[in-house]
């Protein structure tokens, strides 16, 4: 069932996505913290490579007046751009889901897929094999992982409108740990048949306080959301969920 959070197997986990975002930036260490100073089980960031070989935590592939990630040293990422070492040190207590960002589209692709490679042996070094899930769009990604290092528990995001039996399927026959679909395709028979196949059911980006609720009847594992305080409220029975 891959990354069972240290929790009751009822019991949801959720997630902050990109870190606490109310009154902070996104992906930065004080995101990080406010999340854990909330109670979440876990936050949900994300990786790209710089130029000199390291790992930004960063979501989009440019940085305003900067320009690409990829085209970066590691002294010249701004101040609120943290590596993965330091996240995942302020990170003590949760669970971290790092999705690795190399698509094809996007400035920075690298078809040789260092940025696995070197995400599978930074986590290794910082102690955090058994305390991550490791994401990503892209199967090629998630492969090169499973190559570095396979002990990694492994969640394939599935994008807009997938096909869920071929996606299933795929999970299972790579032997990834998770699938992470998009709120609007996380119905019943998805979690039935994912956690029938002993793949975890991850769901991003879930805000509406209706679907909160409705996953976390469902029994997903993990929650991906911005709304943090709300969903943790929701999930440990706290408040009226209709």
């Amino acid at each position: 069932m891959g990354v069972m959070l240290g929790k009751e197997p009822s019991m949801t986990a959720i997630f902050a996505h990109r870190g606490c975002t109310v009154g902070f930036v996104e992906n930065t260490l004080e995101a990080f913290v406010e999340a854990k100073r909330l109670g979440a089980d876990g936050v949900e960031l994300d990786v790209r490579l710089t130029s000199d070989g390291a790992l930004a935590v960063h979501h989009d592939p440019l940085i305003d007046g900067l320009g690409p990630v990829s085209g970066l040293t590691v002294p010249e990422l701004p101040g609120h751009v943290p590596l993965l070492a330091d996240a995942l040190a302020v990170c003590e207590g949760m669970v971290v889901n790092v999705e690795i960002k190399n698509d094809p589209a996007q400035p920075g692709h690298d078809p040789g897929e260092t940025v696995a490679a070197v995400t599978a042996a930074a986590i290794a070094e910082a102690g955090w094999t058994d305390r991550v899930i490791v994401s990503s769009f892209q199967a090629s990604t998630l492969r090169a992982v499973q190559a570095a290092d396979g002990r990694l528990p492994l969640g394939v995001l599935w994008p807009f409108l997938t096909d869920i039996e071929a996606g299933l399927a795929q999970a299972v026959a790579e032997g990834w740990s998770a699938v992470h679909p998009f709120v609007t395709e996380a119905g019943p028979e998805l979690v039935k048949r994912a956690q029938g196949a002993g793949l975890s059911v991850n769901v991003w980006t879930v805000n509406a306080r209706r679907d909160l609720a409705a996953l976390v009847q469902l029994g997903v594992e993990a929650i991906i959301t911005d709304h943090l305080v709300e969903a943790l409220s929701i999930a440990r029975g706290e408040g009226d969920e209709e």
